[in-house]
């Protein structure tokens, strides 16, 4: 089961808690908000009142033993970016955190946010549905109802070409490209732009376009 630290009770925060809660995975939850972590108490494994800027309060709670930590706080900057920072130093694997604009969202990722979201209530259910997936999706939606996605190799696909996997037939998805490791691990992905006879490998990343729903089914496959 995974544990999901979310850091921040406003309401993209509590819509996330609410859509995580429906699936089932350990929940931890803090605010500074006594009522709010009082009032969502009932929908997560642990709640707790206390400043996320304090690292020794998240060690507390249990963040370090967390999968993924989500920053909610969006309009208090020094305080999104200090418990970001805090995530990370604890050394959860995945830090998603939220941001207002633009230039909140390029200091996010400088302080090492894995994963940066400019979010409404839509987006919490799918992030919720993200974190739980197999795989790891980074998503850009780019109009209402489709979205580009990096999304990991599904295991239907993996050792296919693009033509045996049938991919626009059986998942209704448009392999944009393919980012593929280098012999040498250290250097960045090369890019690949796949002809239908391209086969994919299992470490393999692809970016790919669909409908949202498509995009959220093929993530439970991987």
């Amino acid at each position: 089961m995974k544990r999901i630290g979310i850091i921040g009770a406003g309401r993209f925060g509590t819509a996330l808690v609410e859509a995580l809660a429906e699936e089932g995975p350990e929940i931890l939850f803090i605010d500074k908000n006594r009522d709010l972590v009082r009032d969502y108490a009932g929908f997560v494994a642990k709640a707790v009142e206390g400043d996320a800027t304090n690292v020794r309060t998240l060690e507390d709670a249990g963040f370090e033993e967390c999968d993924v930590a989500v920053v909610t706080i969006g309009s208090a900057l020094d305080a999104s970016i200090l418990a970001t920072m805090n995530c990370k130093d604890l050394g959860i694997p995945t830090v998603v955190a939220k941001a207002d604009s633009d230039t909140h969202g390029k200091i996010l990722k400088k302080v090492g946010a894995d994963v940066v979201v400019y979010p409404n209530r839509d987006r919490a259910n799918r992030l919720a549905r993200t974190l739980l997936s197999k795989g790891s999706v980074d998503l850009f939606e780019i109009s209402d109802g489709f979205s580009v996605a990096e999304i990991d190799v599904p295991e239907p696909m993996k050792n296919k070409s693009l033509a045996e996997a049938e991919v626009r037939k059986n998942f209704d998805i448009t392999v944009l490209c393919v980012r593929r490791l280098e012999e040498d691990p250290s250097l960045p992905r090369k890019v690949i732009i796949p002809s239908a006879q391209e086969v994919i490998l299992p470490d393999d990343k692809l970016l790919v376009f669909g409908m949202n729903k498509a995009i959220d089914a093929i993530a439970q496959e991987t």
